[in-house]
């Protein structure tokens, strides 16, 4: 989900500006077009080297790399420059998301981690009706009749069927599956019952958020909002990288808890 700073209007450098211009006239193939992509390839290799650091040794970064590749290259003709929204901005959600879609092919994760990953989120979502907030690692240990230690080391288990980005939130899936963080530059065309239920579901994520335990709400700041890596996040907080992993998922299984919860079509994916 881009910051505010992010989504402010942009002033691209002149040559880069020109290069655009060039590319408008000239069209998909062009030179201008191998330049922008050329231009924009560190920005492919940081969001896929992002996204596999949360991935098992077995999926092949090459074939997320590629995927990333298509995501630049539907960026950069479907961009609207008009739009005053960063093209760095726009491309990387676009990457992103075509990153997760190939995850989603492959179906890297295996169907028993599903089902304990779903299960956690069921005791999750019954302890919040219960109790009306946020359920503890404690309160959850106890419900599924765990250590508090064990169930760490169950949110690291089910880590990779719990790993998300918040750029992917949904709104329904359309026939296009364009996510809602892909569509900034061209919100205005869609139609209003879809920006409706994108500005919804975007404000149900950010309320809860806010509802999170602090701790929690930090490590998704730094993770999503300012790009640190996992690892950075452990060193500003002085613990563990799994320990960041752990706080992650719980933050994420919690999310998606308060979604369906209130919005069964809703889903944030991952």
């Amino acid at each position: 989900m881009a910051s505010s700073a992010e989504l402010r209007p942009h002033r691209c450098p002149p040559e880069t500006a020109l290069l655009w211009k060039c590319y408008a006239g000239a069209g998909h193939g062009s030179s201008a077009e191998g330049q922008l992509v050329e231009q924009h390839l560190p920005l492919v290799k940081t969001v896929v080297g992002r996204v596999a650091m949360s991935l098992p040794p077995h999926v092949d970064a090459e074939d997320l790399y590629s995927a990333g590749m298509v995501g630049l290259l539907n960026a950069i003709r479907r961009y609207d420059a008009a739009s005053g929204v960063a093209f760095e901005t726009y491309a990387r959600l676009r990457i992103r998301g075509a990153v997760l879609d190939e995850l989603r092919r492959l179906d890297w994760v295996p169907r028993s981690l599903h089902k304990k990953a779903r299960k956690v989120q069921e005791v999750m979502m019954r302890l919040e009706q219960d109790q009306g907030g946020v359920p503890t690692e404690e309160a959850m240990a106890a419900a599924l009749g765990l250590s508090c230690g064990a169930y760490r080391e169950l949110l690291t288990e089910i880590r990779p069927a719990t790993f998300v980005c918040l750029d992917s939130v949904r709104a329904g899936d359309g026939d296009d599956g364009v996510r809602q963080a892909e569509s900034i530059s061209n919100e205005a065309d869609r139609p209003p019952d879809e920006q409706a239920a994108v500005h919804e579901l975007a404000e149900l994520v950010a309320e809860r958020i806010t509802q999170l335990p602090e701790m929690q709400k930090k490590v998704l700041a730094l993770y999503y909002f300012e790009d640190l890596r996992l690892r950075e996040i452990a060193a500003v907080f002085g613990v563990t990288e799994s320990r960041i992993c752990q706080i992650h998922a719980q933050a994420i299984l919690a999310l998606k808890a308060f979604l369906r919860r209130h919005d069964p079509e809703a889903s944030v994916d991952g």
